[in-house]
This record gives structure tokens, sequence and C-alpha cells, in this order.
């Protein structure tokens, strides 16, 4: 906790802890490392929570009453991110560095994911940045893929109000 929140208390982020929960949780099915070949690593597990939350983010934009929950989702994951770093023993000096990489890396996501939403192909966002440039057997990519496509179908049919109370379609 850094010496602000000590002496002011954390912010209120609304529901943003729950949406960022079921979000981790998603990205942490057996799937996705078993059948999908992401690497079991904090490399991979970072990655794929960032692949969740970016089709999250994705669908949020655009609504005018998701700007504040989106911004409170991000806050909600560089405050996870910090504390992971700090339970690493990242010292404080480094830690402010990696956050604004991380950050960095997401808004590249973000771009990378909606463009390849656009053109109807994820596959070669996915190695580039799930995979990080190793790609995975067809059949394992397919599996990533497709599951992430479903994902992103069933969040366009669930209503804003719904991912905002923090629940994620099944």
């Amino acid at each position: 906790m850094s010496l602000l929140q000590r002496l002011f208390g954390k912010p209120d982020r609304g529901t943003a802890p729950v949406l960022y929960a079921a979000i981790v949780a998603r990205a942490r099915q057996p799937h996705w490392y078993v059948e999908g070949a992401v690497p079991d690593t904090v490399d991979g597990r970072f990655d794929m929570i960032a692949v969740v939350m970016t089709l999250v983010l994705l669908r949020l934009e655009g609504e005018p009453t998701a700007t504040l929950p989106s911004t409170q989702l991000a806050e909600v994951f560089i405050d996870d991110m910090d504390g992971q770093l700090r339970e690493w023993g990242v010292g404080d000096i480094v830690v402010g560095k990696r956050i604004g990489k991380m950050m960095g890396m997401i808004g590249g996501r973000l771009g990378a994911y909606r463009t390849a939403l656009e053109a109807g192909d994820l596959k070669p966002a996915l190695v580039r940045n799930l995979y990080r440039g190793a790609a995975p057997d067809p059949a394992e990519l397919a599996h990533v893929e497709s599951a992430l496509l479903e994902l992103r179908h069933c969040l366009a049919a669930t209503p804003v109000t719904t991912l905002l109370d923090g629940e994620l379609p099944a």
C-alpha cells in the first residue's frame, strides 16, 4: 500500500474489484494453459489476464456509463500488479517503471486486439502478444482464438449493467 493510501485510505473503485476478480478467474481457467498451451508462467498468466481484460475493456468502450468503471478497472489492475511486484521483492524505485511498462503493454494489446477483431483474425495478435512470438501448435492456437471469440460474443450479449456489477458471462 502506498503512503498516500495509508494516509488517506483506499479510493472507492466501485464494483471494479469484483469485475477484475472475475477477469482473473476467467484468465486462470486451466483450458487456456492445457488445451491452449498458453505458457503457465508469470508472463503467461499476465498475458492471459491482459487478453481477457482487453476484451472486457473493448466491450465497455463507447458505453457512456462505463467510462468511470473502465478507469476504475485499470486502477484495480495497477493496484494488483503493484502488489504482485512488491510480493516478489521489487523495490519502490523499480515498481513505478514496471507498472508503466505493463500499462503500455495493456494499451498496445488493446490496439492490437481491436485491429485483429476488426480484421476477423486474432491469430497473429495472439502469437505476438499472448505467446510472445512463439507460435503454438495450430490446434492450440485455434482453441484459444475460438474461446476468446466466444467470450467476446458472450460479452456483446451481456448488458453493461451486468458487467459493471462484476459478472462475466459463463
